[in-house]
């Protein structure tokens, strides 16, 4: 860790984006190199035409994702064949979020996509994009607008519950725990919005912007801050409970796993730091910074990096156990369901690769449906800590089908994929 005034702040969305080149992300996507089918840990691949940020969500035999190619793609798990592809025209960032065979994913607009046709069921607009991930809980999907509010909406007919106004843009996912809504700005806020009414609670405020999306895990609110802070606020009152200050900001959203909160860092770092204490308790050091957001399975941490590898770390050690390397950048955040983990890259591929683990992502984020996720998810309001409380939970959380999660990554990630974008559009220019 290092002094304040030593610090060196990543740049925000207004300003260029250093470590990512538009020249290098065409030349790997138009050069076709996929340096990973050569791995035997790969199983498949699946090529879009364009950059992948989101991050999948994956349901029985699905995986969804979605493109900057402008399409919301559904891909057999076993053979990594398109089922179908729903066209939106425009780039998606945000992960899909899927519950009770309907996909809502964000872009211009929110869409709900029928899961089994990949027919359209309704859209909501905004006066801007809607790059947040969406969250579904108790027949509502919320989701932040680059017009700074915070919207609910109905789930089955697309209409507007209630809005919720925030004094600038909105790309951290939301989180909902018993009734609250935890969302951050780009104004440095962390909110928390009553999700029956839309009124304010409370603000937590930091000196960076909040593009990391909330987790919430035994109380506490966890969110980074591109004042390269990560927080931990009580989630009843707002109050700062403890800050663990790295070398840079962060992007990437936290998820909370048996007592540890792991993040990735603009500092190229993954962080695993005790949610009740803030004490760091191993570091792992990648090549360039992680927007991605981790997950855990079967005490394995597993994390993308723009430095175009997929890593896998001892969740108790900090060890690497392996990585496997892309084309490019991968700042989607990896889902784990049965055994595969799943994620894309900025050279346009969705990969399945085994993880060398028997599970599923865990944690904080799979609990609560947010970022990507897998049917396999609890369908609790808590954290995996306090699986006891799991009837109360679902009752906070809002019901699914069976053998369906729910979930989100501003990456999908911790930093959405539009603020990478502008900021490679600020690079070209």
């Amino acid at each position: 860790m290092t002094d304040n005034h030593e610090r060196v702040l990543p740049p925000t969305r207004r300003t260029v984006l250093k470590t990512i080149g538009t020249i290098g992300l065409t030349a790997a996507i138009q050069s076709g190199a996929v340096a990973a089918q050569e791995s035997d840990r790969g199983v498949w691949t699946f090529e879009t035409s364009d950059a992948i940020d989101s991050s999948p969500t994956v349901i029985n035999e699905t995986v969804f994702i979605g493109s900057r190619d402008g399409n919301l793609y559904a891909v057999d798990v076993e053979t990594g064949e398109q089922q179908w592809a729903f066209e939106i025209g425009t780039e998606i960032y945000a992960a899909p979020t899927v519950v009770n065979e309907t996909a809502f994913v964000s872009a211009d607009k929110l869409y709900a996509v029928d899961t089994n046709t990949g027919d359209q069921q309704w859209t909501f607009e905004t006066s801007d994009f809607a790059n947040s991930s969406p969250t579904v809980v108790d027949g509502t999907v919320f989701v932040g607008s680059r017009d700074g509010n915070l919207y609910a909406v109905d789930a089955d007919t697309g209409d507007q519950q209630w809005v919720f106004e925030t004094s600038d843009v909105i790309f951290s996912s939301p989180t909902i725990v018993d009734g609250t809504v935890f969302v951050g700005n780009d104004a440095g806020n962390l909110y928390a919005v009553d999700a029956d009414t839309g009124d304010q609670q409370w603000t937590f405020e930091t000196q960076g912007n909040v593009e990391s999306s909330p987790t919430v895990a035994n109380g506490s609110v966890f969110i980074g801050s591109n004042d390269a802070n990560l927080y931990a606020v009580n989630a009843d009152t707002g109050d700062q409970q403890w800050a663990f200050e790295a070398d840079n900001g962060f992007f990437s959203s936290p998820t909370v796993s048996n007592g540890t909160v792991f993040v990735g860092c603009w500092d190229s770092n993954l962080y695993a730091v005790n949610a009740e204490s803030g004490d760091q308790q191993w570091v792992f050091e990648t090549d360039d910074a992680i927007f991605s957001s981790p997950t855990v399975a079967d005490e394995t941490v597993f994390v993308g990096s723009n430095d175009a590898n997929l890593y896998a770390v001892d969740a108790n050690t900090g060890d690497q156990q392996w990585a496997f390397e892309t084309s490019s950048n991968v700042v989607s955040s990896p889902t784990v369901a049965d055994g595969i983990v799943y994620f894309g890259s900025f050279d346009g591929t969705l990969y399945a690769v085994d993880a060398d683990v028997s599970s599923s992502s865990q944690g904080s984020r799979i609990n609560l449906r947010t970022l990507g996720h897998n049917g396999n998810a609890l369908m609790t309001g808590e954290s995996d800590e306090d699986e006891s409380n799991s009837e109360s939970s679902e009752s906070a959380s809002g019901d699914s089908a069976p053998g369906f999660g729910l979930g989100s990554g501003i990456a999908a990630v911790g930093a959405t994929g539009y603020v990478l974008k502008q900021r490679l559009n600020n690079n070209a220019e």
